[in-house]
């Protein structure tokens, strides 16, 4: 007995865990698979939608709009060579050498003088005449035309009297022959026989009988008589 040797049994507990590491290893996948079967339980455990059918829509929030603002859009603006409104950063009434719209002032900002309107001055008759009553009496009067000559060369001359009523009886130049005498219902017209040089005067009488002295219309070359 005394010459056999005894064989050392294998420590246990934590000494046999250290000492054989399949043990660790066998134990960590024993529990993966636990859990990979409870994971596979819970997954069927779930009802699986019916066929066909679509999972329910989420809502949707509209989105919202704001109220449109209208907003007035600029006239373009003509790109003048040079300096520009839009190159400079200035708006373009500040431009050098843009138009203005005030007229009175000019390209570079200064006042520009303004011319009014001119009116073109009445034009001076060649002939002017003037008409007066000589003299009055029962029946009749005898009347004159006054004539001149504003032009610068010598010219004839046309008188139209024209009465509402009365009788020419006779007319007559002073001073140089005479002319041609037409004589109508409501008055006559006489076409001077000699002309009339540059700043000279004449003078046309007339004798009517029942007639008003004021004329209806006088008229020297078609220029209404003053006087009446």
């Amino acid at each position: 007995m005394s010459g056999m040797r005894r064989v050392p049994r294998p420590p246990h507990g934590p000494v046999a865990i250290a000492t054989s590491p399949w043990i660790v290893v066998g134990s960590g996948v024993v529990v993966m698979v636990v859990l990979l079967i409870v994971a596979l339980g819970a997954y069927r455990g779930r009802s699986p939608a019916p066929d066909g059918a679509q999972p329910p829509a989420l809502p949707v929030p509209s989105a919202v709009v704001a109220p449109s603002v209208p907003t007035s859009v600029p006239s373009p603006v003509p790109v003048l060579p040079g300096i520009s409104g839009r190159a400079s950063g200035l708006p373009p009434s500040a431009t050098a050498g843009s138009p203005s719209a005030d007229p009175t002032v000019g390209p570079i900002g200064k006042p520009t003088a303004t011319r009014s309107p001119s009116r073109a001055a009445p034009v001076q008759p060649a002939m002017t005449g003037r008409y007066r009553v000589v003299q009055s009496f029962d029946g009749g009067f005898i009347g004159e035309v006054a004539m001149v000559n504003t032009s610068v060369r010598s010219r004839g001359w046309t008188v139209r009297l024209e009465f509402s009523g009365g009788r020419l009886v006779t007319a007559w130049v002073e001073g140089v022959p005479q002319g041609t005498v037409r004589r109508s219902d409501d008055g006559f017209t006489y076409v001077s026989g000699v002309e009339v040089s540059p700043g000279g005067s004449v003078s046309l009488r007339f004798h009517m009988e029942r007639a008003p002295s004021t004329p209806r219309e006088c008229t020297v070359d078609g220029v209404r008589c003053n006087g009446l």
